[in-house]
Order: C-alpha cells, then sequence, then structure tokens
C-alpha cells in the first residue's frame, strides 16, 4: 500500500460557504481555518495549499461569548512611540464585523508563506448576500 501526496497541479478546490449567524465567533473561524488549510480533506498533505475557498456570511450576527465584547482589544501599532491604537470588540463588531471574522482566521492559520496563499481565499461579508454566485459554493453543513 503506498501514500498519496498532494501536490499543486492535484488540487482540486472547491467553494464553501459559512454562515455564522447566532454561532460563535470562534467556532466559525476555526472551521473556516480548517477548510481553509484542506485539513478535512483525505488527501491532507501539510507541506502542500490543498485547501479550499471559504465564504463567511452574516459576519455581522456572530456571537462573542462571556465578557468578551467589554474585555477583548484588536490592537494596532505605527511603530512610533505613543502610536497604540486599541479598539474594544463592542465597537469593532459594530463597525467591521468583516475584519474581526478575517483576524480572527488568521490567527488560526501557520504563521508561514502557506498561509497567506491561503488567506487570499477567504471572503467575509457582513450580511446574508455575497458575490460569488457564479462559482456555485456548497452550504458547508457537517
Amino acid at each position: 500500500m503506498s501514500t498519496t501526496m498532494a501536490n499543486k497541479d492535484t488540487v482540486v478546490r472547491k467553494w464553501y460557504i459559512l454562515d455564522a449567524a447566532g454561532k460563535p465567533l470562534g467556532k466559525t473561524a476555526a472551521l473556516a481555518a480548517d477548510l481553509l488549510r484542506g485539513k478535512l480533506k483525505t488527501d491532507y498533505t501539510p507541506h502542500v495549499d490543498c485547501g479550499d475557498f471559504v465564504i463567511v456570511i452574516n459576519a455581522e450576527k456572530a456571537v462573542l461569548t462571556g465578557k468578551k465584547l467589554e474585555q477583548k482589544f484588536y490592537r494596532t501599532h505605527s511603530g512610533y512611540a505613543g502610536g497604540l491604537k486599541e479598539t474594544r470588540y463592542d465597537r469593532l463588531m459594530k463597525e467591521k464585523p468583516e475584519l474581526a471574522m478575517h483576524l480572527a482566521v488568521k490567527g488560526m492559520l501557520q504563521k508561514n508563506t502557506i498561509a497567506d496563499w491561503q488567506l487570499k481565499r477567504l471572503r467575509v461579508f457582513r450580511g446574508a448576500e455575497h458575490i460569488h454566485q457564479a462559482q456555485k459554493p456548497e452550504a458547508w453543513d457537517r
């Protein structure tokens, strides 16, 4: 018996839709990261980018559990002294829920160049409509 190793020529990519409405932000992001990496495929190979395209809809209806809305911060720094900017997640979820989902998925991917390629296949939308009907995405329901 031989082991099959995927390579970039044999990878077949599908489009999946994840609905984040009423679901925890972290659980949706973890599932999206697994689909982007290809970990749910039978021919998963860690050193090959074998993941699928993921569309996350209803990002504004994702739920943060516990006191994360008041206690968790999105922080950026310009690199200059006094250049720290903080935004609480309650404000971030109102103004830019797509960014909150994108950051959650990015944090769950590997820290290498393959993750950069995988993150380019993530599409996050605030509401229920998306612009990728031509790709015939399948709803993820497992």
